[in-house]
């Protein structure tokens, strides 16, 4: 009988992960499909801005990566001055993140005039809908790290990897810039451990309020 009520509970565990799955994949297409519809005459205005501000490149491709350490590119609309990678060396010391891999600092010279106001709005990350419609995001989960960062985890750190990295989180309506990496991962193992629809639906709730918070700075 203990086996019976153990196999009935293991299977029901299997079904309740199918469907959030499934339901959170859903909802990761369709909210991408109607945000990039909602989006698309801010995109015409943000591709138009970046060009006649510097006529440079209007998106920016990264390397990052995601679930069980595979990696991919990660699009951004370019909010920085051309080259911008090879200046950070010469930033290193300006970090404001004092522990972990990461890298942050406030009125980065790099950012230009339209990045501040896209970042300041994260608008600089609409072309990650597309990321999400491949699959390689989530519109919820840990912010998908770069690779160098990943080089430097300890075993807890490469836990954040046990999901498939999103495009918002519980770490972003925490504080995001303004906490520590050892926070960063904890919010995100919280956020792992616990996760839900119910629990992504209020974290999408929470990010929409932030883009219009004028003390938000941006995601990295």
């Amino acid at each position: 009988m203990k086996a019976s009520t153990s196999t009935t509970g293991v299977e029901l565990m299997r079904a309740s992960t199918v469907v959030y799955k499934v339901t959170k994949r859903l909802m990761d297409i369709v909210g991408s499909c109607v945000a990039l519809v909602i989006f698309s005459p801010v995109i015409l205005y943000i591709v138009i801005a970046i060009k006649l501000e510097d006529h440079g490149p209007v998106l920016y491709k990264q390397t990052r990566v995601g679930k069980n350490g595979q990696e991919f590119e990660l699009w951004k609309f370019r909010s920085m001055v051309q080259g911008a990678d090879k200046i950070k060396g010469q930033l290193a010391d300006q970090n404001e993140i004092e522990d972990g891999p990461m890298f942050k600092i406030k009125d980065d010279p790099r950012i230009t005039k339209v990045g501040k106001f896209i970042r300041h709005h994260s608008l600089d990350e609409v072309p990650q809908f597309v990321n999400i419609l491949k699959g390689d995001m989530s519109l919820v989960g840990p912010r998908p790290a770069l690779p160098r960062e990943v080089a430097e985890y300890d075993e807890r750190d490469m836990e954040r990897l046990q999901v498939i990295p999103g495009l918002t989180g519980l770490w972003q309506v925490s504080g995001r810039s303004k906490l520590t990496f050892a926070q960063m991962v904890d919010l995100d193992l919280t956020y792992i451990n616990h996760r839900s629809i119910w629990f992504d639906i209020r974290i999408i709730f929470k990010t929409f309020l932030q883009m219009f918070d004028p003390k938000d700075s941006g995601a990295y």
